[in-house]
């Protein structure tokens, strides 16, 4: 299987990631555009996530000569490493149509810090505990930075909410939610692989990299069944009208789902070499690439009062340099 081991290209690998998962949502702004449902656009995510996870398992899996090719990996797996990733990709997929909701709510630049800077700040500290690899003090000040932007986003979004009502405020308690259930994902996706998989022969029972992928990917396609199908209930959405629609409108969210779906390869790759808290970590700086595209691309704050840019600049900045924080912990 295809494996890292220097440090620049693990963080090379992070800053993929951060973008990828910054970016994936654009696609999702791009359906709403033609009208296409958030929960009728999931469906497509979902099988996107699912065909890269199959494609990583096909071909970084079996290439080079260390650890164990993929289908050999899958037939010598263990029960409970299989059900650990499938239950990390139905974890992270409840997370995530929350999270789809509140960028559906709030925009993109409410959802993202105020989201998935909870969750960095749950799975960074989770996965470090497990695995203590890296600086602590420059993760715990880098990690400590992203909170203030957290707080510094909910401060902006308030001023938004004055401005455009009530539909901001359900957006960023969705936003809430989504990060305290996707702060665990990583971690327990993490727990079916074998450690030290970059340099160490896997441990019997445990997941390459790429069968967990590949298994993730299919918790995330399977569970779509009953979380998605009830926000299609709640929001009396049809089957048929997802059976009916043209081509065009089903490429976005597979798109999104593939985007998803390769950060998150290359992250756990990187986690090889940077362990899986400051690479999760760099990669949640995703935050900041959302937050560009929702204020700069979107124009999701040109309602906003007098004052608000401040507060976006000191998010900004904050989130810059808890990342790079982040990032040198990987190098003392």
């Amino acid at each position: 299987m295809f494996t890292v081991n220097g440090s620049g290209t693990a963080i090379f690998f992070c800053i993929l990631t951060m973008i990828g998962w910054g970016s994936w949502a654009n696609t999702q702004k791009l359906a709403g555009k033609e009208r296409w449902p958030f929960e009728l656009f999931y469906w497509d995510y979902s099988v996107g996530v699912a065909l890269a996870g199959f494609l990583f398992f096909i071909t970084l899996g079996i290439a080079g000569s260390a650890g164990m090719p993929s289908f050999a990996n899958l037939a010598g797996a263990s029960a409970g490493a299989l059900w650990r990733a499938l239950g990390a990709g139905a974890l992270f997929n409840l997370a995530n149509i929350l999270l789809v909701a509140a960028i559906d709510a709030a925009g993109m630049a409410v959802a993202f810090p105020v989201g998935i800077g909870l969750a960095l700040v749950i799975g960074t500290a989770a996965s470090y505990i497990e695995t203590p690899k890296g600086n602590a003090a420059y993760l715990s000040a880098g990690v400590g930075l992203i909170l203030l932007a957290m707080f510094v986003s909910a401060a902006a979004h308030r001023r938004l909410a004055q401005a455009e009502g009530a539909s901001k405020r359900s957006g960023l308690l969705f936003a809430i939610v989504a990060g305290l259930l996707m702060g665990f994902f990583y971690p327990e996706l993490m727990r079916s692989i074998s450690p030290a998989f970059n340099s160490e022969p896997i441990r019997p029972g445990l997941l390459t990299p790429y069968t967990a992928l590949f298994v993730f990917g299919l918790g995330v396609l399977a569970s779509s069944i009953p979380f998605n199908g009830w926000f299609m209930r709640s929001r009396h959405s049809r089957m048929s009208d997802f059976w009916n629609a043209r081509p065009g409108l089903h490429f976005p969210g597979i798109l999104g789902g593939v985007i998803w779906m390769i950060a998150l390869g290359l992250n756990v790759i990187a986690s090889g070499v940077a362990g899986p808290a400051i690479s999760y970590a760099l990669g949640q700086g995703a935050t900041l690439i959302a937050a560009l595209w929702g204020v700069f691309v979107w124009h999701e704050f040109r309602h906003a009062p007098a004052g608000t840019n401040r507060l976006i600049f000191l998010m900004f900045a904050s989130y810059a340099a808890g990342i790079i924080l982040i990032g040198r912990a990987i190098l003392v």
